[in-house]
């Protein structure tokens, strides 16, 4: 069986200011895992889309995160995603039972062998259950 060494997170991580998730689930490299329940359909052409060629899903809120109150929790059990101008989906933060480890490739200037690093550990994820919600253009 093949061996691979795995290394832990490098120490130069450094938080990002810009990152919009609350600190509880902000990450040094502002990682987060959204959970749909179902598929998501688009209707934007290739050059609407990323440089990557990545669909945009849409707006990611926390409207009852206060950052004056870190410990609160409250915010947690409402959380809404608005996909496009006409829907809005409700979810909730919920707290994995084992976090999730995310490697990727470790570069050594004399990389003989493959070796791997923990780049973050997610301890939280975003999941919406319900089926979306029509709202008015203003309303995202």
């Amino acid at each position: 069986m093949p061996t691979i060494t795995l290394h832990p997170p490098s120490k130069e991580r450094s938080s990002d200011a810009q990152n919009p998730l609350p600190n509880l689930l902000q990450t040094p490299s502002g990682l987060a895992i959204v959970e749909l329940q179902g598929n998501v359909n688009s209707s934007l052409s290739a050059e609407q889309k990323g440089p990557d060629g990545a669909t945009p899903l849409g707006k990611l809120m926390f409207p009852l995160y206060d950052p004056t109150k870190p410990a609160d929790t409250a915010w947690q059990k409402c959380v809404y995603l608005y996909v496009g101008k006409h829907q809005r989906l409700t979810g909730e933060v919920k707290k994995l039972a084992k976090p999730i480890a995310l490697v990727r490739r470790h570069v050594t200037e004399a990389n003989a062998a493959e070796e791997l690093e923990v780049a973050e550990i997610v301890h939280y994820k975003v999941l919406f259950a319900h089926r979306p919600e029509p709202v008015g253009a203003a309303g995202g």
